[in-house]
């Protein structure tokens, strides 16, 4: 039973910060030096002429490796001298692939924007704004929603704002913390506390940044 009620929403019960956040968090200026993290930009499946990589806030992870980095201008940053770079969790038995349906428990892949969630039961959750225009398009396709459904997931696209999360393809896609030592969301990205608390200091204001989820 606990188990169930533990996985019923991959946002289902508030997480406290481990540690009070630092004075300081540490984030140095990018450095030319992606050591020590398999998020190297130089080894990234991915165009690296894409501006969105030149962000000064773009979030990159992997989920065959269960690993998130924190970009600036290319570059992968450092906090005290230590790559910013963060084990993640994804869902419980995770199924491959991109997220296409409510419920598949798949974390989406691509290219996503995120802003603030103080709303959300995870405390420090940080909203992922899935699904985009491609998921919208792929979708209409599908016949999986209507015209009208595409086209305001396409404008709040377009808006930067988060885009209707009650459509057949799914939402309410979050990072959040609540421990990252084992697979459990339901397709969200989980990450230890403390690193969350890092995350969120360093994505001030309005945890805004690019995020890149790659297979």
């Amino acid at each position: 039973m606990w188990l169930f009620t533990l996985l019923a929403s991959c946002a289902a019960a508030p997480v406290q910060p481990s540690v009070s956040p630092p004075a300081d968090n540490g984030l140095t200026t990018p450095t030319d030096t992606d050591m020590g993290c398999p998020l190297t930009v130089d080894a990234l499946p991915t165009d690296r002429t894409d501006p969105r990589l030149q962000s000064p806030h773009t979030l990159v992870a992997l989920k065959s490796e269960r690993v998130m980095g924190l970009y600036a201008q290319g570059h992968l940053q450092t906090l005290n001298g230590v790559p910013a770079c963060f084990p993640i969790a994804l869902a419980w038995d995770p199924p491959l692939g991109h997220k296409k349906r409510e419920g598949d428990r798949k974390t989406p892949e691509g290219w996503y924007d995120t802003s603030d969630k103080p709303w959300s039961s995870y405390k420090g959750a940080i909203a992922v704004h899935y699904p985009n225009t491609e998921d919208a398009n792929a979708g209409f396709g599908e016949g999986a929603i209507t015209a009208q459904q595409r086209d305001a997931i396409r404008i709040a696209t377009e808006k930067g704002s988060l885009p209707p999360q009650n459509t057949a393809l799914g939402g309410a896609i979050l990072i959040h913390g609540g421990g990252a030592s084992a697979d459990w969301t339901l397709g969200c990205i989980a990450l230890e506390d403390l690193d969350l608390t890092t995350l969120r200091l360093a994505l001030r204001p309005r945890q805004s940044a690019k995020l890149l989820v790659l297979p």
